[in-house]
């Protein structure tokens, strides 16, 4: 975390700040408590030390912004927050049984994804190594002609059919999935995770159907 100084009369002291839910002046902190102005604004404490020798001691706190906070060196859950939103994670890919992208009125069509394990990705933030991890919580499903659902199962491969929809009548459709991702962060590859409120939304891509309709024929 970076330090700023002052001299005094007598001596040099050096200072910084941390959450003020730290324990021990850890950069971050599971609930990091909240100001009510600024809006959107953290509580942080403010240490001081003496330049020789050290020995640091909270003398205040102060509440900052994200802004704020990142010009003085410190990472905030918001920062974190705004890097798993912004960062790129995996669509979920589509797969339709009957295969060949061709079904039948009234045939329940099965739908499933094989999207289902976490994802890492490792980010620097104010000059701290954060590891963040997105883990699919949910799916919503789009069968392309009006009818939407939302489940936390990816569906699986026929015979265990769980994700199925019937089209009432014949034509082109564009089904597609769109998988919601949760996500949780820790400090430098190692230590306990600390959640990530809310939850992100990757589109999935629509996949070409054709929704036939078969004819009975007599057959001697």
């Amino acid at each position: 975390m970076k330090s700023m100084y002052a001299t005094g009369a007598a001596e040099q002291y050096r200072y910084r700040i941390s959450p003020a839910c730290d324990v021990g002046g850890q950069v971050t902190c599971n609930q990091p408590a909240e100001c009510a102005d600024p809006p959107g604004s953290h509580k942080f404490d403010v240490w001081r030390s003496p330049e020789s020798p050290i020995a640091w001691e909270v003398i205040g706190w102060t509440c900052l912004t994200d802004a704020d906070a990142g010009e003085l060196g410190a990472l905030t859950p918001g920062m974190v927050r705004s890097a798993f939103r912004r960062l790129q994670w995996p669509a979920a890919e589509l797969s339709v049984q009957p295969p060949d992208g061709e079904t039948l009125v009234n045939l329940d069509t099965n739908f499933f994804t094989t999207l289902t394990d976490a994802s890492t990705q490792t980010v620097t933030l104010v000059g701290i190594t954060v590891e963040i991890e997105a883990t699919p919580q949910e799916y919503h499903w789009h069968f392309g002609d009006g009818v939407d659902q939302s489940t936390t199962s990816p569906g699986a491969a026929y015979p265990h059919l769980e994700i199925t929809h019937a089209y009432l009548r014949k034509g082109e459709v564009g089904p597609s999935v769109d998988v919601v991702y949760g996500g949780r962060y820790r400090i430098g590859g190692s230590g306990g995770w600390t959640d990530i409120p809310g939850t992100l939304t990757v589109p999935g891509t629509a996949v070409g159907l054709t929704v036939l309709e078969a004819r009975p024929q007599l057959v001697g």
